[in-house]
């Protein structure tokens, strides 16, 4: 766990602001790899949160022969947003205007309901299994 220049490796990615202050924002393992370029869902979930039209959002890694892993997203959408035709396509661009190239939802599945532990943990591993059984 401490490495031989005395950091400690905890999975745990995080950021210390200007005032030196410690945020911790997602874990390593949960990490999608983009042609080698992590992307933290977390980061994705916070920012699509901020659209409109959506409730509630998890992030997974989605394989892709050219690219390795792509973001995925499955979105809850609002009442509201729905009957107002809120398309996948509008959600992504929304993503796309505010993060790095690497970083953008490349599919997006709206869904009824996101898998959570009775903490509140988004459920990541059972979309990633229900995104494999599909795929076989």
């Amino acid at each position: 766990m401490i490495d031989a220049e005395g950091w400690l490796h905890t999975g745990d990615i995080g950021y210390a602001d200007e005032d030196g202050d410690f945020f911790v924002v997602d874990r390593l393992k949960e990490l999608i790899k983009y042609k080698g370029c992590p992307v933290a869902p977390a980061e994705l979930e916070a920012l699509l949160l901020t659209h409109p039209a959506v409730a509630d959002v998890a992030v997974i890694p989605s394989p892709d022969d050219e690219a390795g892993e792509v973001p995925k997203a499955f979105v809850v959408l609002k009442p509201d947003a729905a009957s107002k035709a809120t398309t996948g396509e509008a959600i992504m661009a929304f993503v796309a205007e505010r993060v790095a190239p690497h970083k953008r939802i490349r599919h997006l599945e709206f869904i009824e309901q996101i898998p959570k532990s009775p903490s509140g943990k988004i459920l990541r591993r059972m979309l990633v299994q229900m995104e494999k059984e599909r795929a076989s």
